[in-house]
């Protein structure tokens, strides 16, 4: 609960927007070996779950311009971490796909990810981290409320 008396840092915004920030710190760090910047792996970490999607709602998953998305699939396609095809259903749309080349960075990512989410839990227990997710799921669903109205 927010009070008058609480400093800033000490708010719920800005404890929730520190934890994300120093989550994508850390995750730079440890990914910077693999060569991507953070919005390459922004793109294949999403195509992950929304492999074959069309290039306009990949970018509204992500919340970015298309324009913006269309730069960094140019990049990674020139890499051959990804692959444009034609949408069978719209001539005019194209489809993207993780290549084949992407599947090890995908897991090593995905290996990043769970060591960072670890060390950031550690010392809550099994109930205590599901709490904690039902908790930031229901908060999400409330702003979402917000978005939708």
């Amino acid at each position: 609960m927010q009070t008058m008396k609480n400093k800033p840092s000490e708010t719920f915004g800005f404890i929730l927007n520190d934890i994300a920030r120093l989550l994508r710190w850390e995750f730079d760090r440890q990914a910077q070996h693999l060569g991507l910047t953070r919005a390459q792996w922004s793109v294949l970490a999403h195509l992950r779950h929304y492999e074959g999607v069309q290039q306009k709602e990949l970018a509204n998953f992500m919340d970015i311009k298309p324009i913006t998305l269309t730069r960094h699939l140019d990049n990674l396609e020139r890499r051959e971490w990804v692959e444009r095809r034609d949408d069978p259903d719209d001539r005019r749309a194209k489809r993207i796909f993780l290549s084949t080349k992407a599947k090890p960075m995908i897991i090593s990512l995905t290996g990043i990810g769970k060591k960072i989410r670890t060390h950031a839990l550690r010392g809550l227990s099994t109930d205590e981290q599901t709490q904690l997710m039902q908790m930031l799921n229901k908060i999400r669903g409330n702003l979402n409320e917000n978005e939708r109205n």
